[in-house]
C-alpha cells in the first residue's frame, strides 16, 4: 500500500444551526486502501461523507480529496471520485446496458472507451444476456453489484460506498466484498460505510464515529488488542455504549 494520502480531513465539522452532525473530525485515507468508515446511524458517517465527495459544504476545518479543496474544488472532487448510495442510483426504467452508457457519458468517456468497458463489465458480471432488460427487473444482488461496476465505470481514484450491501443475503455481500478487492488492486481507494461489523474485518483500516466524533481509528486487528475483545462487533458494542445520540 502506497503512502499517498488520497484523503486528508483536519478538524472537519458540519453544523446544522445548533446542531454538530459532525464534529471536528481528523484522518487520512492512502491510495488502494481499503477504508470502513462505521457508527451507528445518527453517528455523522453520511454526512462526513457527503463533504467529502463535494455534496456538501463543510462548516469548518480543512479537507482534500484526490488533491483538491472540499470547499473550492468540489467539481474537480466529483470528476476524480465514484460515489454508490444506499439507493444505488440507478435508473429503474432504463435497460442495464443504458444505465451504464448515461453514467459514462455524464464523466465524458469517449465512445469507444465505452463501448470496450460496457463489454468488459457485462461479461465481468455475467449480465450479458440482461444487457437490454430493465434494471428495475433485476434482483437486488444484480442491482447492487451492477450499480457499483457504474461507480468506478471511469476508473476514479476514489469510490465512495454508503452502505452499499444494505438489505442484501451473505452470500451477495461476500460476492461484493470481492470486487472491491478487486477494485482496490487496481489502485482505486475504497472509503465505504457500512453498519455489518463482519465486513469491517475485510477493511485495512477502519475509523468509528460516535456522536459525530472519531472515538477510535487503526487496523481491525489494532483496534481488537486496545479494546481487549475478539471482533470488531465487540469494539463496536464498547464504543456504541457511550453514544447519547438517537438513531437516524
Amino acid at each position: 500500500m502506497s503512502n499517498d494520502k488520497v484523503i486528508i480531513a483536519e478538524q472537519l465539522t458540519k453544523r446544522f444551526g445548533h446542531f454538530t452532525a459532525v464534529d471536528g473530525i481528523s484522518f487520512d485515507v492512502h491510495k488502494g486502501e481499503i477504508f470502513g468508515f462505521l457508527g451507528a446511524n445518527g453517528a455523522g458517517k453520511t454526512t462526513a461523507m457527503r463533504m467529502l465527495s463535494g455534496l456538501s459544504m463543510p462548516s469548518s476545518g480543512k479537507a482534500s480529496v484526490a488533491g483538491f479543496d472540499v470547499y473550492r474544488e468540489t467539481e474537480k472532487i466529483k470528476q476524480s471520485i465514484g460515489y454508490m448510495s444506499q439507493k444505488f442510483s440507478l435508473y429503474e426504467d432504463l435497460t442495464v446496458k443504458e444505465n451504464i452508457r448515461f453514467y459514462a457519458g455524464i464523466y465524458g468517456m469517449t465512445d469507444t472507451f465505452i463501448k470496450d468497458k460496457t463489454g468488459f463489465i457485462l461479461k465481468h458480471l455475467h449480465m450479458e444476456s440482461e444487457a437490454d432488460k430493465l434494471v428495475k427487473s433485476l434482483p437486488l444482488g444484480w442491482k447492487q453489484k451492477l450499480a457499483f461496476s457504474v461507480a468506478v465505470f471511469h476508473e476514479p481514484k476514489i469510490v465512495f460506498l454508503d452502505e452499499p450491501t444494505g438489505g442484501v443475503d451473505p452470500v451477495t455481500r461476500r460476492e461484493f466484498w470481492s470486487m472491491i478487492y478487486q477494485a482496490a488492486e487496481t489502485g482505486i481507494t475504497v472509503f465505504v460505510t457500512t453498519h455489518y461489523m463482519d465486513e469491517a474485518e475485510y477493511c485495512n483500516r477502519v475509523s468509528i464515529m460516535v456522536d459525530g466524533r472519531i472515538d477510535a481509528l487503526g487496523t481491525p486487528q489494532q483496534l481488537k488488542r486496545t479494546f481487549n475483545v475478539s471482533s470488531m462487533d465487540e469494539v463496536f458494542l464498547k464504543l456504541a455504549r457511550k453514544a447519547t445520540r438517537a438513531a437516524d
